[in-house]
């Protein structure tokens, strides 16, 4: 195996993060928040599911390459059903799920040249006791990873999380599910507002990227994707926190895109 010196390894990872943003930029955004009642997770999507419950208490989304993805998901659900089974369910939570076997695997991967790289963005939800325990943390393809307790974003790009969030902090959090899924699919428009506006001269930029996003949305409906939202609900009486949200549920929060 050829050795690689200082600088040509830092060429080497420089080239893998143009290589990995560049695959991620067409992503479909990925939009997590706090409400009320729990915990929500909304995206829009073509084909493939893009939320997916990990375990009891905790759900996941992503952005990048469907097997890469698939891979992630899969391990982070054996490791919550090892770590469930040899200590107790109360012992698996997503703060020790990405920081002992997510971010290590793949870091381990990105600091490697001669892996094929990981081409993933990712967020992890668990629903604490009391919404102050609530956690969401991101993930990047570098394996570095971000906690947060009301909202978070994963894109294309750093400046469109970065929009995605502005919106949702500026949306003060409801006691309503679905007026909190109508402000997560306008956020969802802006962040990939701004991922199509990148390359735009700035004359050419839209004044008003909440209208622009609003019209992202509604663009991408009547095209056929579709919105997908899951949540993890605070109060029920069923086994499980996690469901997906009923396409009547949708379109309630979805009709003033229409």
């Amino acid at each position: 195996m050829p050795s690689y010196s200082p600088y040509e390894w830092n060429e080497s990872i420089q080239q893998r993060n143009e290589y990995i943003e560049d695959r991620l930029h067409e992503g479909s955004p990925v939009v997590a928040s706090t409400y009320a009642g729990g915990l929500l997770v909304v995206s829009l999507r073509q084909q493939q599911r893009k939320v997916y419950e990990i375990y009891d208490r905790l759900m996941f989304s992503a952005i990048g390459n469907h097997s890469d993805i698939e891979q992630i998901r899969v391990g982070a659900i054996d490791s919550a059903h090892a770590e469930g089974f040899n200590r107790s369910p109360e012992d698996v939570s997503v703060q020790r799920l990405v920081s002992f076997r997510i971010s290590p695997a793949i870091k381990k991967v990105y600091s490697d040249p001669f892996a094929q790289p990981v081409v993933f963005k990712g967020v992890f939800l668990e629903l604490g006791k009391t919404p102050d325990r609530d956690l969401i943390v991101t993930v990047g393809y570098d394996g570095e990873f971000a906690t947060s307790e009301k909202n978070a974003a994963v894109a294309g790009t750093s400046f469109a999380e970065d929009e995605i969030r502005k919106h949702l902090e500026a949306s003060p959090v409801t006691e309503n599910l679905e007026s909190a899924l109508a402000t997560c699919i306008e956020a969802w428009g802006i962040g990939k507002h701004h991922l199509s506006e990148r390359d735009k001269p700035e004359m050419e930029k839209a004044a008003d990227p909440i209208a622009a996003g609003r019209s992202v949305v509604t663009t991408h409906l009547k095209d056929g994707w579709h919105i997908e939202a899951g949540v993890l609900e605070r109060d029920t009486n069923k086994e499980s926190r996690f469901r997906l949200l009923t396409a009547n549920e949708i379109s309630k929060s979805s009709e003033s895109f229409a």
